[in-house]
Formats: structure tokens, C-alpha cells, sequence
């Protein structure tokens, strides 16, 4: 019995794990996004951040369908990219400090900032 007991209790914990759930507080450091910026009406919401450096910003994608991406420009050409997507969730951690525009390569009107503070 505490053989099953320990097997399920582990199940659950493999299970949390792999959906991205802990027991973590996530506002003590728990690995949660230092700003969160929905795509959908196809916009950017909100336009423009601020994070410091080595904080990472969340893209949320839910657009009706419509198919959007992240494409840095400037210093982060070529490394802010995301797949074009229509749900889910891209990440990315600004290592330096600046200001760094993005936009979504179907939609160019749709056009975003995230200022990087020390």
C-alpha cells in the first residue's frame, strides 16, 4: 500500500511538472514572465514594456485564428523570433539593456516595444 501511496503521490508530482504547474509562489521568483503582452485584435497589448535586464517578457497568442509572430529588429533581428503561431506562448530574456522594437511579419502594422532597463 505505501508502495502505491508513493507511486501515485510521484505520478502527480511528474504530472504538475510537466504542465508547467509547481508549488512555487510565482511572485517569489517562480519563473513568471516580468511582462505579458497578449496578441490578439490584431494588436500588441500592451504596445510597449519595461523590464530590466535578464527578465524575460511573455507573448500570449489568441487571435481568432489569425496567424501572428514576434520578430525582433535592430540589435535583436535574427534572435526575437517566434513561429507564426494562433494560440499558446513565446518567451524571451532581454540580456542587455535598450530599447528593442518587434513587429508580426504578416500584419506589419502590428508593432511593439520593450525597454530594457540595468
Amino acid at each position: 500500500m505505501k508502495k502505491l501511496i508513493a507511486l501515485t503521490a510521484g505520478l502527480i508530482v511528474s504530472a504538475a511538472l510537466a504542465t508547467g504547474c509547481s508549488s512555487g509562489d510565482a511572485d517569489a521568483g517562480g519563473g513568471a514572465p516580468a511582462a505579458v503582452v497578449e496578441v490578439k485584435n490584431m494588436s500588441y497589448s500592451p504596445a510597449q514594456v519595461t523590464i530590466e535586464k535578464g527578465q524575460t517578457v511573455q507573448w500570449r497568442f489568441d487571435d481568432s485564428g489569425l496567424p501572428h509572430d514576434v520578430v525582433g529588429e535592430g540589435a535583436v533581428a535574427g534572435q526575437l523570433k517566434s513561429d507564426l503561431l494562433t494560440e499558446g506562448t513565446y518567451e524571451y530574456t532581454f540580456d542587455e539593456a535598450g530599447t528593442f522594437d518587434y513587429h508580426c511579419t504578416p500584419h506589419p502594422m502590428m508593432v511593439g516595444t520593450v525597454v530594457v532597463t540595468e
